[in-house]
């Protein structure tokens, strides 16, 4: 089965972040759909080892913010590519929602503020719906899809020049960390612990 079909998926691109006992996260999710209408409600699937989604089963509310087409690989790494746990990635300068959740005033064509009405545990992901508490138009730029992301905004994996006589002992994601041990990893692999593919796993060089 080639994984890249589902690339072509109608996805957008979204930073979801939320807050519990004092503290706030953010992390990047191309996984966002309305369900219902009246009232209007939302269901989003996050990777349960992402401290966002541990924040949102505590507090059961989150804002998301749609990203649109100017935003910038810099914005996705930095949301998308290291944790909460490690880093801040909210200060005390961004705006918040009515929940006091912060949401991305730039980069960004809306945001939704909402609060989770049930979750479902999927094995790598929970999924949660959520009814629409307030909703803003944040510019008029078009939203930012998964597909652009793939064939625009991400970075082509290069080998460097230097490490091309050394012997690749492994693959590294770069999403969550996993190792996979051996020299040659399967183009159809996808990481057993966030479910990202071959183009997010890296050489691991013999030192």
């Amino acid at each position: 089965m080639d994984k890249k079909a589902l690339y072509h998926l109608s996805y957008g691109v979204f930073v979801l972040a939320s807050k519990a006992d004092g503290k706030m996260n953010g992390c990047i999710t191309n996984t966002c759909m309305q369900v219902a209408n009246s009232p209007t409600r939302v269901a989003v699937s996050v990777l349960n080892t992402n401290y966002t989604c541990d924040l949102i089963k505590k507090s059961g509310i989150f804002a998301l913010t749609m990203l649109d087409d100017t935003c910038t690989f810099e914005t996705i790494r930095f949301f998308g590519f290291q944790s909460g746990r490690d880093v801040v990635k909210f200060g005390c300068a961004e705006l918040t929602d009515r929940n006091g959740i912060p949401y991305l005033g730039w980069q960004a064509c809306a945001m939704l503020s909402c609060r989770v009405t049930e979750s479902r545990d999927l094995g790598s992901h929970t999924l949660f719906i959520a009814e629409v508490e307030d909703a803003k138009v944040l510019s008029r730029n078009a939203p930012l899809t998964y597909a652009d992301y793939q064939s625009r905004l991400k970075p082509k994996r290069e080998e460097k020049p230097e490490a091309q006589e050394r012997r690749i002992i492994g693959w590294r994601c770069r999403i969550c960390r996993y190792y996979y041990e051996g020299s040659e990893l399967p183009a159809d692999y996808v990481c057993p612990l966030c479910g990202h593919g071959a183009d997010d796993f890296e050489p691991v060089y013999e030192s």
